[in-house]
């Protein structure tokens, strides 16, 4: 029996002793499915027969289990129907779509008979959760055995899966079979399907796909009874149907594609890593000619910041309607500009390190998953296509002379997405991102929050406990947690291990407030006590507490950086010189004081202008009263 607290794996006398001394113990569940799937190509149903065996590691003694069925939300009336009806702004490939599809043309999946322990038991469709009471408790440390048979439609309806896309692939197969759900520390996570997010149980797959001989798959995993080319199974000339047989290991869900037009690529890398490209060759797709070489190049930077990728295979395949990840597969559409195809096929791929090796409850921690996954892929993008950024915005009248002081510096990538969280910021729409993925206002709100947001959060980390630290951080996370669970408080107490800093204040308000950065330069004045220095009073106009930097310009073309911390780090980033003549350490800012006093040990006149966040550490919400001009060269 296995049991995991920290990282660290404990079995048999070991556990005893050591949960004595384990300040906290962290457990997860284990699966193993094993599933035959007969695909009718011709009515677009599938036959399945499932045998799942269930291990509880948890101390919990469990009454009863729940699946999903996820196909259940292309019907009429169903809860995604209603939430794409009702929102304010529905889904733009929803919309009321679901409403008027007819009944050869719904998703659904129909469970027919569940074993439990070799007896027949009764069990309760709930839109797309299946209740299942057991008549015989799971006790922990049980492993058990479920055996399901159930019959499933491909819906027409194109979310992530579906038949026959917009671009002609005729099935992409995710959220297709009864998932069973995540049970953990805060209980089961039956959470309906409305339209995004998920959340699975460790474990491993075998599965079995039949079908009609003309049809080519790609999928979770790795082809079993491949022949030699290494990409279709062993055929049987005289059969009108072949089985491919996959197996995957340690991953939290399974995934397939099909298509008869499929040219599958096959590309072994020089860390043996096998990357497949799986398309409809021709014009549209003209680009996934070039894409092995740059994904090539996407690997190797990935493993080196990021952490390795430790799956022996990874297929990138034309299907579904946008992107989306899966374990060792991604979806994407493929009629795209080279630019487009390279960055969803670097977001899906690095969802390969946030959410499939670090398995988030992505509807909880959706900004972890979107944005973490985000962050990497601007950072990526920008290693791809370096690009310079936007002009400078807001520039005072009077200060034209001064332009060059708001300009970012000009490799930063992550300017527009500082900007593009400012806007959402400063509207109407933000909400607290510690929000249920499905429960967010408005779609926008959704969008914005994880994806932009999200980055953000990981952006400002290197200017709390510096850049190196992070990219420390997140690689000694990434191998810490792999095949687990994390939380948010799990992440943030990896980041204090390495940079010895307090950062809950910042979970606190990022992830749970809404509240906003905003700091201006209030006033200057010459001190009376006959030394040279002059004082300067900072102002925290909004909420949120930050540490920060201000530079000092002076006439004669010195600069100089003091870098102001929070008294509740109890801590700061390491300070580099850099671009400045010197830099030097203040006073912490207890964040209860709205106001902040810094002397400078020069004389009024000498001083050409102070600037708040010279190095855009941070997502300031009004840039334009970060400088004060004190001597203009006009």
């Amino acid at each position: 029996m296995k049991y995991w607290t920290k990282g660290v794996l404990f079995t048999g006398a070991m556990w005893m002793g050591a949960v004595l001394h384990a300040q906290h113990c962290y457990w997860q569940q284990e699966v193993r499915y094993e599933m035959d799937i007969d695909m009718n190509v011709h009515t677009h149903q599938y036959d399945g027969h499932q045998r799942l065996w269930y291990i509880n590691h948890s101390p919990d003694t469990l009454h009863q289990v729940f699946y999903h069925l996820y196909f259940n939300a292309f019907r009429k009336g169903s809860m995604m129907d209603m939430r794409n009806r009702t929102i304010a702004d529905p889904h733009p490939k929803i919309g009321d779509k679901i409403r008027y599809i007819t009944a050869g043309e719904e998703g659904w999946i129909r469970v027919e008979r569940l074993r439990y322990r070799g007896k027949d038991v009764p069990f309760y469709e709930k839109g797309t959760i299946l209740q299942v009471p057991l008549p015989e408790p799971i006790l922990p440390g049980d492993t058990v055995l479920l055996e399901m048979k159930y019959r499933a439609q491909v819906p027409i309806q194109i979310r992530r899966s579906g038949r026959y896309n917009s671009e002609g692939i005729a099935y992409t197969m995710t959220q297709w079979y009864p998932k069973l759900c995540e049970y953990d520390e805060h209980g089961w996570h039956p959470t309906p399907y409305v339209g995004r997010e998920f959340y699975g149980v460790w474990g491993d797959f075998t599965v079995r796909i039949t079908i009609d001989t003309a049809f080519k798959i790609v999928a979770t995993g790795i082809l079993k009874n491949a022949d030699a080319s290494g990409v279709q199974p062993l055929k049987d000339p005289a059969k009108p149907l072949w089985t491919w047989i996959y197996e995957a290991q340690d991953v939290h869900d399974f995934a397939w594609s099909a298509d008869p037009d499929y040219l599958i690529k096959r590309f072994v890398r020089d860390d043996g890593i096998v990357v497949q490209y799986a398309y409809q060759p021709g014009e549209a797709t003209k680009h996934w000619e070039v894409l092995p070489e740059i994904m090539d190049f996407v690997f190797d930077y990935a493993n080196a910041k990021y952490g390795k990728y430790p799956y022996p295979i990874y297929t990138f395949a034309q299907g579904g309607d946008g992107g989306m990840e899966y374990p060792m597969i991604t979806m994407i559409t493929g009629h795209r500009s080279l630019e487009s195809l390279v960055g969803v096929s670097v977001h899906e791929l690095m969802h390969s390190w946030y959410q499939g090796v670090l398995g988030f409850n992505e509807s909880k921690y959706a900004w972890m998953d979107e944005g973490f996954t985000s962050y990497a892929t601007t950072d990526i993008m920008h290693q791809v296509f370096p690009r310079e950024p936007s002009s400078a915005p807001d520039i005072p009248e009077g200060a034209k002379e001064l332009m060059e002081l708001y300009l970012p510096p000009a490799d930063n990538p992550f300017v527009k997405v500082l900007d593009r969280y400012i806007e959402y910021a400063n509207s109407p729409y933000e909400e607290a991102l510690c929000r249920h993925a499905d429960h967010f206002r408005t779609n926008y709100a959704y969008g914005m929050g994880s994806y932009i947001k999200g980055q953000v959060f990981l952006y400002q980390l290197g200017g709390i406990i510096g850049e190196a630290q992070r990219d420390r951080g997140l690689r000694k996370f990434f191998y810490e947690w792999q095949f687990k669970h994390p939380t948010d408080e799990d992440f943030i107490r990896t980041m204090e291990k390495v940079s010895g800093i307090q950062l809950d204040w910042y979970l606190e308000y990022w992830i749970h407030r809404t509240s906003k950065i905003d700091y201006a330069i209030d006033s200057l004045w010459q001190e009376r006590d006959g030394q040279a220095a002059t004082a300067v009073r900072l102002v925290r106009v909004e909420e949120m507490p930050f540490p920060i930097d201000v530079e000092l310009r002076l006439i004669d073309g010195r600069r100089y950086l003091y870098h102001i911390p929070l008294r509740i780090m109890f801590g700061h980033r390491p300070l580099e010189k850099g671009q400045y003549d010197g830099v030097q350490l203040l006073d912490d800012w207890p964040w209860t004081n709205p106001y902040y006093v810094m002397k400078l040990p020069f004389r009024e006149d000498e001083i050409q202008a102070i600037i708040i966040d010279p190095l855009y550490k941070m997502a300031d919400v009004r840039r334009n009263n970060n400088v004060l001009i004190v001597n203009s060269e006009n």
